[in-house]
């Protein structure tokens, strides 16, 4: 039996203010992904919950190297994490990961994340990501402004 379906035929509508993560070449950041046994689940595979851990560990040396944020004056709080799963990735696996920041606002900043594994001479995409930061002063328990000096830092390394 065969049935048409109508209502697929309006296309999925993209939210206006995300930032379609672009080609690798667009990344001036790159780090390696040292992946632990305990990472992969029941199917061999790692976790998809471990991909946040992932992009957590990518966002913090990102910031050691590109921004050297002062986490004394301002914190940084995530206001929201997304994820699209493209391939697995496998225990033997060679991970490495891009990162860089593709808006800036007045307190907050979007980080867009490139999870990738080395085959055979070739980076194969496994995830794309992308958090929205929030800068948070911890003594008020508010949003605050993004610091001039991480700021115009974000700005010069990323060329924005």
């Amino acid at each position: 039996m065969f049935f048409k379906t109508f209502w697929r035929k309006k296309e999925k509508s993209n939210d206006n203010k995300s930032v379609i993560i672009s080609h690798i070449d667009s990344f001036k950041y790159k780090t390696t992904i040292e992946m632990r046994f305990a990472d992969l689940d029941m199917m061999g595979h790692v976790n998809n919950a471990v991909y946040f851990t992932y992009m957590e560990i990518g966002r913090t040396k990102y910031w050691e190297h590109a921004i050297n944020w002062d986490w004394h004056k301002t914190g940084v709080v995530i206001g929201q994490a997304s994820i699209d799963y493209i391939a697995p990735i496998l225990l033997n696996d060679n991970v490495s990961m891009y990162v860089r920041t593709s808006r800036i606002g007045t307190s907050s900043f979007d980080l867009e994340y490139l999870i990738v594994k080395n085959v055979n001479g070739k980076e194969i995409t496994c995830s794309k990501g992308k958090t929205i930061c929030v800068a948070f002063d911890y003594s008020t328990k508010k949003p605050a402004n993004i610091p001039d000096k991480e700021r115009n830092k974000m700005i010069a390394f990323e060329q924005l």
